[in-house]
C-alpha cells in the first residue's frame, strides 16, 4: 500500500497493491471535473495543473476569459478523486483540456461602462425636481400672503400692469354695450324692412290711401337700409376692439403671468440662499450654499429676462392699443352721427374711408336646390 498522504479525505486517491491506479474510476473524473467547474465556463478556456501525491496541496483549476468576455481568469480548487487525475499526478504533469481548434482569448483591463439612465428613472427625477420647486414657490406665497415673506417689486412695472389690467376691464364693458346696440339695432332694422314691405303691400291695394302708404313704405325702407349701413360700422368697430382686448392685451397678460412665476421662484430660491448663509459653514453646508447660490443664480437670470419681455410688450401694446383705438373711435363717430342726421351719402362715405364692404341683402341666403 502506499503511504498514507497527510491531505484529507477528500483528496485520497485509490491505488492498486503494486502501486497501479485502479482503471475502473476512470470513468469518475469526467463526471467530477464537470461538477467542479463553474457554470458556463468552456472547457476550450481551461486548464489544470496537478501535483504529486505527497504534496500538501490540492489540484488547481486556472479557468480563462469567456468568449467575448473581458473578465479576468479565475481559479477554483477540486479534489482529484480518479485513478487518471493521480496517475497524471504522479508523473508531475499538466494538464491541459485541448481547445477545440479555437483560439484562447488573453484577459485584459476589466472596463465598466457608464450606467445609463432609464426613462423611468429620468422621470423620476423630473417629478422630484418639480415637487421640490413647487414646494418653495407654495411656501414663498403663503409666506407673502401672511406678510412674512419678503417680495421683490419693481414699482414702475407693476403700475403699468395694474394699468392695463383696469383698461381691459373698461374695454371689455364697452365691447358688452357695442355688441348690445349691434343686437338691438339689427332687431330694429328688421323691423323697419317688415314694416316698409306692408306699407308697399297695402299701398297697392288701397287705392284711397295708395300715396300714403308708398311715402311710409319708402321712408321705413330708406331708414332699414340707413341701419343697415350702420350695423355694418358698429359690427367692424366690435370686430376690431374684440382682437385688442381678447387677443392683444390678453397675448400680454399672459406674458405677465409668466413674468409673475418667475419673481415668485426668484423670490423663493433668494430667500433659500438667505436662510443658508445665516447659518453654519462648515464641510456638510457649504456644498448646499454653492448649490443654492446656482439655482438662484438661474432663476435670478430667469427673472429679469421675463421684466424685459414685459416691458417690451407693454410698450408694444401701448402704441398699437392708440393706433387701433384712434381709427375705431373716430369711424364710430362719423357712423352715428351721419346715420341720425339723415345723410345717406355721409354715412356710406364713412365705410368706404375704413374700406368696410357691405354684404347684400340675401346674399348668403341658401339656394332652392340646398333648401332642398
Amino acid at each position: 500500500m502506499a503511504e498514507e498522504s497527510p491531505k484529507n479525505s477528500a483528496a485520497e486517491i485509490p491505488v492498486t497493491s503494486n502501486g497501479q491506479l485502479e482503471d475502473s474510476h476512470e470513468h469518475s473524473f469526467n463526471r467530477d471535473l464537470k461538477r467542479s467547474l463553474p457554470v458556463g465556463l468552456g472547457l476550450s478556456e481551461t486548464k489544470i495543473t496537478t501535483h504529486g501525491l505527497d504534496s500538501t496541496k490540492e489540484g488547481v483549476v486556472e479557468t480563462g476569459p469567456f468568449p467575448g468576455s473581458s473578465a479576468s481568469p479565475k481559479s477554483s480548487v477540486i479534489s482529484p478523486s480518479s485513478a487518471a487525475a493521480s496517475r497524471l499526478a504522479g508523473q508531475g504533469c499538466d494538464l491541459i483540456i485541448p481547445t477545440g481548434g479555437k483560439a484562447q482569448q488573453k484577459s485584459g483591463p476589466v472596463v465598466l461602462a457608464e450606467e445609463v439612465k432609464s426613462p423611468a428613472m429620468e422621470k423620476l427625477e423630473l417629478v422630484r425636481k418639480w415637487s421640490l420647486n413647487t414646494y418653495k414657490c407654495t411656501r414663498q406665497i403663503i409666506s407673502e400672503k401672511l406678510g412674512r415673506g419678503s417680495r421683490t417689486v419693481d414699482l414702475e412695472l407693476e403700475a403699468q400692469i395694474d394699468i392695463l389690467r383696469d383698461n381691459k376691464k373698461k374695454y371689455e364693458n364697452i365691447l358688452k354695450l357695442a355688441q348690445t346696440l349691434s343686437t338691438q339695432l339689427f332687431q330694429m332694422v328688421h323691423t323697419q324692412r317688415q314694416l316698409g314691405d306692408a306699407f308697399a303691400d297695402l299701398s297697392l291695394k288701397s287705392l284711397e290711401l295708395h300715396e300714403e302708404f308708398g311715402y311710409n313704405a319708402d321712408t321705413q325702407k330708406f331708414l332699414a337700409k340707413n341701419g343697415e349701413t350702420l350695423l355694418g360700422a358698429i359690427n367692424f368697430f366690435i370686430s376690431s376692439v374684440n382682437t385688442l382686448v381678447n387677443k392683444t392685451i390678453e397675448d400680454t397678460l399672459l406674458t405677465v403671468k409668466q413674468y409673475e412665476s418667475a419673481r415668485i421662484e426668484y423670490d423663493a430660491y433668494r430667500t433659500d440662499l438667505e436662510e443658508l448663509n445665516l447659518g453654519p459653514r462648515d464641510a456638510s453646508t457649504l456644498p448646499k450654499i454653492e448649490q443654492s447660490q446656482q439655482l438662484f443664480q438661474l432663476h435670478k437670470e430667469k427673472y429679469d429676462k421675463m421684466r424685459n419681455d414685459v416691458s417690451i410688450k407693454l410698450k408694444f401694446l401701448e402704441e398699437n392699443k392708440v393706433k387701433v383705438l384712434h381709427n375705431q373711435l373716430v369711424l364710430f363717430h362719423n357712423a352715428i352721427a351721419a346715420y341720425f342726421a339723415g345723410n345717406q351719402k355721409q354715412l356710406e362715405q364713412t365705410l368706404k374711408q375704413f374700406h368696410i364692404k357691405l354684404k347684400n341683402p340675401g346674399a348668403d341666403a341658401p339656394s332652392w336646390l340646398e333648401e332642398q
